[in-house]
């Protein structure tokens, strides 16, 4: 069934915002089942089977969502200069910060750092090989930047490839894209399955590269983003509603603890994540209940990609940063991991408001320079008929120009 086409940017989606702290949430605790917080072994083997898996589809929602807003929001008119510029401030000076952070913590903790690793890592192009040093160093989660990086560079031409779409096609399109992805992993097998991660020895290198890393193939989760975006503006409704299509999400968390490995990665989640996403922008069209626009909810929203980009170095370090064991009984193992998580938070908080939305509010837009005032020569004397016959500028004229120039540019 379809409705009435909704206004782009005609409603702020502060559900999606919420949601987007959840998201970060199972990629912190993908790493706390990675970091070896218990010493008692049955607890830790708990802890890695059942988070391990959850950050990728965190991951994945990020990448859907990215599509989804981004189109909702597309300005009419914008180029895609002031669109690259935007996105370039909203995202590389946090990845410059926390790299430069990463860079003197493994200096601080003894560990060598090569040019070759460092420097395609700052450019956000060290996703684009199979080479486990690179795509797993640094701040580790700087990975995904280098998917965003393309999504954002490739953007303007996907929204107008969809654009082209006729609206009664966009479900197949859709579907399309889904299938796509979920199929994927059958052509992942066909990598070779030697060699193999030196930290999980069950995760073939290529195989995992291709499905879950490589820029390219990931742009299919923003492609997705688009087409749901795009689906909801020309008025056709969303499957579920949110309830529902919330518990789809829960039983998915569940089935990718025992699906195949392939699948797990992305497959699993993403129609899960699609169907969450239309119904959580068309809860916010309508207007009907979510506890995902509670404040609180999206002011953790708000600092959500801080938080994703400084905890991993928070947890990784704990041990030189405030000289604490590394591992704790289950009772006290749990305790710590909260109260990482609220430093992580606070830290989150500071970076977001001390340091992103200041760059974000200063940089996401060229400031204009104020045109100098134009002093006007005054014409030479003529006869007096001929003045009466010629109009003159009146003083007002003149000067609202320079003022209103004034205005914009202290506005900008």
């Amino acid at each position: 069934m379809t409705e009435a086409p909704i206004a782009p940017r005609s409603t702020r989606l502060h559900t999606l915002t919420g949601m987007r702290f959840a998201a970060a949430l199972l990629v912190f605790f993908t790493h706390i089942s990675l970091e070896g917080f218990f010493t008692d072994p049955d607890a830790q083997h708990a802890a890695s089977f059942l988070l391990k898996r959850e950050g990728w589809t965190g991951v994945g929602f990020f990448f859907v969502l990215s599509g989804f807003v981004l189109t909702w929001s597309a300005r009419p008119g914008d180029t895609k200069r002031a669109f690259w510029r935007r996105r370039l401030v909203k995202i590389y000076p946090n990845h410059v910060l926390t790299w430069a952070i990463a860079f003197g913590l493994l200096i601080w903790a003894g560990k060598s750092v090569t040019a070759g690793v460092a420097i395609p890592n700052l450019l956000l192009v060290h996703t684009w090989v199979p080479v486990v040093q690179n795509f797993a160093s640094m701040n580790t989660v700087a990975w995904s930047l280098c998917c965003e990086a393309l999504f954002y560079l490739l953007f303007p031409w996907l929204l107008a490839a969809v654009e082209r779409i006729r609206p009664e096609r966009l479900w197949a399109a859709t579907i399309g894209v889904l299938a796509t992805i979920v199929l994927l992993p059958f052509f992942a097998l066909l990598l070779p399955d030697q060699p193999r991660v030196p930290f999980a020895t069950d995760v073939p290198v290529y195989q995992f590269w291709f499905l879950y890393l490589f820029p390219p193939v990931r742009v299919l989760d923003f492609l997705l983003g688009i087409l749901l975006a795009k689906l909801l503006l020309s008025g056709r409704r969303a499957p579920l509603t949110l309830a529902p299509a919330s518990l789809l999400v829960v039983a998915g968390l569940v089935v990718q603890l025992w699906a195949p490995y392939m699948w797990a990665l992305v497959a699993v989640g993403v129609i899960p994540t699609a169907l969450l996403i239309l119904a959580a922008a068309t809860a916010d069209v309508r207007g009907t209940f979510s506890p995902w626009r509670w404040r609180f909810v999206v002011w953790l929203g708000d600092i959500s990609f801080a938080f994703y980009m400084i905890h991993e170095l928070v947890l990784h370090y704990r041990h030189q940063l405030f000289g604490i064991q590394q591992a704790w009984a289950t009772p006290a193992a749990i305790l710590v991991i909260l109260g990482f998580l609220v430093l992580d938070t606070l830290i989150a908080w500071g970076l977001y408001s001390g340091f992103e939305n200041a760059i974000v509010r200063r940089w996401s837009r060229p400031r204009r320079r104020v045109a100098a005032a134009v002093v006007i020569p005054a014409p030479a004397a003529k006869p007096a008929a001929s003045q009466s016959d010629t109009p003159r500028p009146s003083s007002a004229g003149l000067t609202a120009a320079p003022a209103a120039a004034a205005t914009e540019g202290a506005e900008l």
